[in-house]
């Protein structure tokens, strides 16, 4: 806490000043909180405050220290909270201002909602919305749904909706994985998801991994009626068995022991073609979503113009992919008559075409302006060879 200063009015001209200079003092302060260090432990630590700059703030700290059944106590305990958020809520209290980090945002958007301080729980999410990756989003997820915040909800499930492919295999597989020894109800909302680059298998292989983990955790025997318990009828029944290949199937699920015998052997009739009444799986495969690839990470929002030349790029894949449409730059409000051509750049054939009038609108995460353009098919691009992404035609109206 910092020293007071004699005749600190002077140099604090605003009222803001002010209770900016008293904050995390004991100067003037009528109320302190004791607040552990972090959830858990025994550590606490002590902030000074005021009630009156709390009160004018937050309705819930009015009705602690004014209303009818006013807290009248010098020193009140926080044990819900963590010392470093409470902090946070408090500079923002005093001084409309903010230090969030990836480590105490979550606590403090919890008090924001709690001490009923939107502004503050605003900005958190606009922190949460411009971090959010797929190392956090299952740590934000919970939150959005909990506060039901359904924009940053609705981020979350893009994020997740882009990155499930091959999830054992990345970073995202583990926080996952992770994260739901926590929260069970993640798993389900995962598989339950109609959008998802994911290959069935893999999807089922985390939550094999997932239920071992949670039965080594209550160190009780491993196996497949226990791993069935943890994992529940409303997980498994929407994993979609039949999208899996037979030799997947008998590697990973039968193995398993997850199912039981009649179970798999409906699996088994289904792959033979032999089987009499309907499987209780879905069939049909879940629908990915399209990925959008950026060379740049950051935009220069000035000094952009068009002089009406046509532009062109090359452009090569190191695997093969499916090109469905390219982004375009624009201006707030424009709309473009455009025409769009890609051929290979060797023999100049033309694979697709495609024209329209299109509307420049503000990306997803508000970075600049511009427009998509899909073709009829998607074009498939060959990892051996290079393209040509031609401008043929760029009117401004």
């Amino acid at each position: 806490m910092a020293t007071v200063q004699e005749n600190w009015q002077i140099n604090c001209p605003s009222i803001s000043q002010r209770t900016k200079y008293i904050f995390n003092t004991a100067l003037l302060s009528d109320v302190k909180f004791i607040v552990p260090v972090s959830n858990g432990k025994s550590e606490s630590k002590e902030i000074p405050a005021h009630k009156l700059v709390l009160a004018i703030s937050s309705s819930v700290f009015f009705a602690m220290f004014y209303g009818q059944m006013a807290d009248t106590r010098d020193s009140i305990e926080l044990p819900d909270c963590e010392y470093e958020g409470v902090l946070e809520l408090f500079r923002f209290i005093y001084s409309d201002e903010v230090e969030l980090t990836g480590s105490n945002v979550m606590n403090v958007l919890y008090l924001a909602k709690k001490y009923l301080v939107p502004s503050l729980a605003e900005k958190c999410a606009e922190f949460l919305r411009k971090n959010l990756d797929a190392s956090n989003v299952f740590t934000i997820l919970p939150q959005a749904q909990k506060f039901e915040d359904k924009e940053l909800e609705d981020r979350c499930w893009k994020v997740i909706q882009m990155h499930t492919e091959d999830i054992p295999g990345t970073i995202y597989g583990e926080v996952l994985r992770v994260r739901a020894n926590s929260e069970r109800s993640l798993v389900e909302s995962v598989v339950k998801r109609e959008k998802l680059n994911v290959n069935e298998v893999e999807l089922f292989k985390v939550v094999d991994r997932w239920a071992e983990e949670k039965i080594e955790k209550q160190g009780i025997a491993s196996d497949g009626n226990a791993k069935r318990v943890i994992i529940g009828e409303e997980i498994l029944k929407e994993i979609r068995f039949p999208l899996m290949s037979q030799k997947e199937f008998a590697r990973f699920v039968i193995d398993s022991n997850i199912l039981n015998v009649q179970e798999v052997g409906d699996m088994i009739k289904h792959y033979s073609q032999v089987l009499t009444s309907p499987l209780p799986y879905l069939q049909s495969p879940r629908t990915g979503v399209l990925r959008r690839v950026c060379r740049f990470n950051r935009y220069w929002p000035a000094g952009w113009g068009y002089g009406g030349v046509l532009d062109s790029l090359i452009l090569s894949v190191d695997k093969d992919v499916l090109l469905y449409g390219v982004q375009h730059f624009g201006c707030e409000g424009c709309e473009y008559t455009v025409s769009m051509e890609i051929k290979d750049a060797t023999s100049k054939l033309s694979l697709a075409k495609k024209s329209g009038t299109y509307c420049s609108e503000k990306d997803l995460d508000h970075l600049y302006y511009g427009f998509d353009i899909l073709f009829d098919s998607p074009v498939i691009l060959e990892s051996v060879k290079r393209y040509e992404v031609a401008l043929v035609k760029r009117d401004l109206s």
